[in-house]
């Protein structure tokens, strides 16, 4: 006890502060996203989300080499096709956008990781998931079948990890049998294990086209105000079905879904730090109202904290300048 006992010990200089860190992080923990568009010579910086575009294949490559420069070692891409329709087509056409950029960035970034997002949503003229009755129910059964083949295009172009992010139950299976059964094994499944029906998705939404055109996602993707076990049963789900890592999504107000995550699975913990966590940060940074690389550096160390392994955020460029000049 005090006197004797002094927690400031640890913090009396830089050099003792360094000496006693827990959490370091790390460009290796990080995934930058990549949204890419049909078309050509377009670069279109998204609105909600500043320093953050659409690319089209002839300028997709110098975004990526920006990122390998700066040390990252994952992307993940999400399509943005020129065509859509009621049942997704391009998403898992062989000649699609996402195949495209997979097959582009491969040639000349042998050893980058490259993460394709498997989904619906940005190639249906509905904007969900999965496919849609008459009635306009959300058909999950039938979707697999579609996500699956998706999956498979995505790695015989050359993915190295795929991950869905549809929501829709038993997915992982039917992508995991797929790929095997396909000759794809050593392809991962990243799983969006824990998936949220957030309001923190909207910029997104608008970056990947991927509005609904009716209704929402709230009967597939989980209700914020549901519990631990919910979220822990998703998950456990997942693990069983073949999941190589498990993604929880968004990362901020559920630090304790990934702690929970953390404490209950072997598998590695991914936190998706989403576009309205993004936006809200530099909305704040550039009316002077915040340090953003002191309220960003924090924010990560927080979810490395929570126990995340690695972490897919839109402010990975950034944060790979910002720790190099710490070197």
């Amino acid at each position: 006890m005090f006197p004797q006992s002094r927690m400031r010990r640890l913090r009396r200089n830089s050099s003792i502060r360094a000496l006693n860190t827990e959490i370091r992080l790390h460009t290796d923990d990080l995934i930058y996203p990549l949204f890419v568009i049909e078309g050509e010579n377009i670069k279109n910086e998204i609105p909600s989300m500043p320093n953050i575009y659409q690319y089209s294949l002839d300028n997709l490559l110098s975004a990526v080499e920006e990122a390998v420069s700066l040390g990252i070692k994952a992307v993940i891409f999400f399509g943005l096709p020129a065509h859509k329709d009621e049942i997704g087509s391009q998403a898992y056409d062989e000649n699609g956008i996402i195949q495209q950029a997979v097959r582009l960035v491969r040639q000349q970034f042998s050893e980058l990781v490259i993460l394709t997002d498997v989904c619906l949503c940005e190639y249906t003229s509905h904007g969900h998931c999965g496919l849609v009755s008459g009635e306009g129910k959300i058909l999950n059964d039938s979707t697999l079948t579609l996500l699956a083949k998706t999956a498979v295009s995505h790695a015989k172009a050359g993915a190295d990890i795929v991950a869905p992010s549809d929501f829709m139950d038993g997915r992982v299976a039917a992508i995991r049998t797929a790929l095997d059964e396909n000759g794809y094994s050593d392809v991962a499944v990243m799983s969006y294990a824990v998936k949220y029906a957030s309001a923190y998705y909207g910029p997104f939404r608008e970056a990947a086209g991927s509005a609904p055109q009716f209704g929402d996602r709230k009967t597939y993707q989980m209700d914020p105000a549901s519990g631990i076990r919910q979220a822990m049963k998703e998950a456990e789900l997942d693990v069983l079905e073949g999941a190589d890592y498990l993604i929880v999504k968004p990362a901020l107000a559920y630090l304790d879904v990934i702690a929970k995550a953390r404490e209950s699975f072997q598998e590695p913990i991914v936190a998706y730090n989403v576009s309205g966590e993004y936006a809200m940060v530099k909305a704040a940074a550039l009316n002077g109202w915040i340090d953003e690389k002191k309220v960003v550096l924090e924010t990560m160390i927080g979810l490395k904290r929570a126990g995340s392994d690695m972490i897919m955020t839109y402010h990975a460029l950034d944060i790979a300048r910002w720790l190099k000049e710490e070197q």
